[in-house]
């Protein structure tokens, strides 16, 4: 039985199981401590000092870090423990760009925040020099700007710790001290996988998703241009965040609508790409294990985890599915079947993607995603940019009415939109490839084996008497233990599912950011995967082979999965990559 420790917190006696935190104490009597650097279970340093306490030691210390023990006596909001942390906050903005009102963070800052709360209102009490940076805009994905970065080192965490990547960290000591890639190369010239977990988990405006909304805005303007948008699966599950619903709340006919107003020609939905990607994807699952192919297959829809493959575990790329990942699928039947269909000069069209991930930026920009010369698809914008648009337009998203995706390529099934949940893919993969092994009908879709957060999922499914092992990893750290595991054949799986971002996309780096303090509070990845679990149980088709329009698709244009049609258009290749370029 966990051993139980009592100790007081601002006179309230708390309970709480003994190796509690102080600040997780007090998190669970509903007292408040500020925070900065903090990030549960990721960055939990002590750095910032601005969650001290008095617990009658010598000196003030860090909650986020002081073991709580028995009988402890701690004070939280003395005006001892208010200055100091105002003080902090002062020497922070002494070196801070303080360009609040242009900051892309701006009202959605913790920094910000906390100079609210604690009535810091001059953020020039402490002069002297400062320290000046060149903004890194080279990535396609991501922006970094020093000017704003306040050295909390949770970026630095999350990519080493939670991706195993570890591309950016601390240079230099005491005041020159920056967090910068080794020898101050730029993102894009390193190992970086574009995955943004940097950016969601940045407290300030010092990294931001590439912002390319006014190339759309200068599409849409384009009287030429016969401009077309789909929203990826996990998009409807958070978008309603950047307007105040409830984290967990699907806003898939709003989003339909707003996209309308914007003007867009035609509004198809990526979850049609989720379905004909599982086409594909099973098939080229069952030829694998019924022809002696290369295993364990792995999917492919993450960009992310393909770039991170390609760099880090190159040896494992012949294991890759060669599917390309559901937008880019999406656009090359809008530049081909669709162009046909409407009587459209493909070159007039201009595919928009809307995603939960930075690291489609990066991906859309790669050569061979593309067919006689165009590019599947032409620019990628976040979650968090297409909310922008919404309100730069000045649409009113929360009186909008439903509405439906256009038909072609907007029907969906329940297997398409759990793609933005960790274990979705696989799940959606196990829906076909079952009745398609088996010839029999599969009873209950639900493959709860696979589904939650947990970084690696393992199971075994019987298809056909026969058992098939299955693994599903969300993250590339995880990733990474997974491969391990592999390739020193202590694991033997036929399919794994990786995700790149922990959670899957709903937890992508273009999704809404949430403060620190929401996420301890609740888990957003399971929250928002809700959403798309709710939807598919609504949805009256909950297997991708069941749905019409991807079964007229194949009637009228691909023929069969992995015809040579299916693979001159929606397959693809990897590359070995070198972790970093001159």
């Amino acid at each position: 039985m966990e051993k139980m420790i009592s100790l007081t917190i601002d006179g309230v006696q708390v309970q709480v199981p003994n190796g509690t935190t102080v600040l997780e104490a007090a998190r669970q009597a509903g007292i408040h401590i500020p925070t900065l650097c903090f990030l549960k279970g990721i960055n939990e340093i002590g750095a910032c000092r601005m969650c001290v306490v008095d617990s009658g030691a010598r000196s003030l210390q860090a909650a986020c870090v002081l073991p709580a023990t028995d009988g402890m006596v701690v004070k939280t909001n003395t005006p001892a423990i208010k200055q100091y942390r105002k003080n902090i906050l002062e020497l922070t903005l002494s070196t801070h760009e303080k360009k609040c009102l242009s900051c892309i963070r701006s009202q959605n800052c913790e920094l910000q925040k906390l100079c609210l709360e604690l009535g810091v209102e001059d953020g020039d009490k402490y002069e002297g020099v400062k320290n000046s940076y060149t903004i890194d805009d080279l990535s396609p994905s991501i922006v970094r700007d020093n000017n704003k970065c306040v050295l909390c080192r949770r970026c630095v965490s999350v990519c080493a710790n939670v991706q195993a990547v570890g591309v950016i960290g601390p240079v230099n000591r005491g005041f020159k001290t920056a967090i910068e890639s080794p020898w101050e190369m730029k993102l894009a010239q390193m190992g970086c996988i574009n995955c943004g977990q940097c950016i969601v988990n940045c407290p300030v405006g010092a990294l931001y998703e590439k912002d390319d909304t006014a190339e759309v805005w200068k599409l849409l303007a384009d009287p030429d241009k016969h401009v077309v948008i789909q929203p990826a699966p996990a998009v409807r599950a958070a978008l309603g965040e950047e307007f105040g619903y409830p984290m967990g709340t699907s806003v898939t006919g709003k989003m339909a609508t707003a996209m309308k107003r914007l003007g867009f020609d035609r509004v198809f939905d990526t979850d049609f790409g989720a379905d004909l990607t599982i086409m594909e994807e099973a098939n080229e699952l069952v030829e694998r294990i019924t022809n002696g192919g290369k295993l364990p297959m792995i999917t492919s829809c993450s960009p992310g985890w393909i770039k991170f493959a390609e760099t880090y575990y190159p040896d494992f790329l012949d294991n890759l599915s060669s599917c390309k990942s559901p937008h880019e699928m999406t656009g090359a039947m809008i530049k081909t079947y669709y162009a046909q269909k409407a009587g459209i000069d493909p070159a007039k069209i201009a595919v928009v993607s809307v995603m939960p991930c930075t690291a489609k930026k990066f991906e859309a920009k790669r050569p061979e995603l593309g067919h006689d010369g165009l590019a599947d698809v032409d620019v990628v914008i976040t979650t968090r940019e297409l909310a922008r648009m919404i309100k730069e337009a000045g649409i009113n998203f929360n009186a909008l009415p439903d509405s439906d995706f256009d038909s072609m390529m907007g029907e969906s099934t329940g297997a398409g939109v759990i793609f933005g949940a960790t274990g979705g893919v696989m799940e959606a993969a196990l829906r076909t490839a079952y009745e398609t092994i088996t010839g029999e009908k599969l009873q209950d879709v639900e493959f709860h084996q696979v589904r939650g957060v947990q970084g690696i999922k393992e199971a075994t499914i019987n298809i056909g008497g026969s058992d098939v092992s299955v693994a599903v990893a969300s993250g590339t750290g995880n990733a990474a233990k997974l491969l391990d595991d592999v390739r020193a054949g202590n694991k033997n799986y036929a399919f794994i599912e990786v995700m790149a971002c922990p959670g899957g996309c709903v937890n992508g780096g273009g999704q809404p950011i949430v403060s620190s303090t929401v996420k301890m509070e609740c888990d957003i990845r399971a929250e928002r995967a809700k959403a798309l679990y709710g939807e598919d149980r609504a949805k009256p088709l909950r297997k991708s082979h069941d749905n019409s329009e991807i079964k007229t698709l194949y009637d009228e244009f691909l023929k069969k999965p992995g015809s040579h049609v299916a693979h001159e258009l929606l397959h693809t290749h990897y590359e070995k990559r070198p972790l970093y370029t001159e």
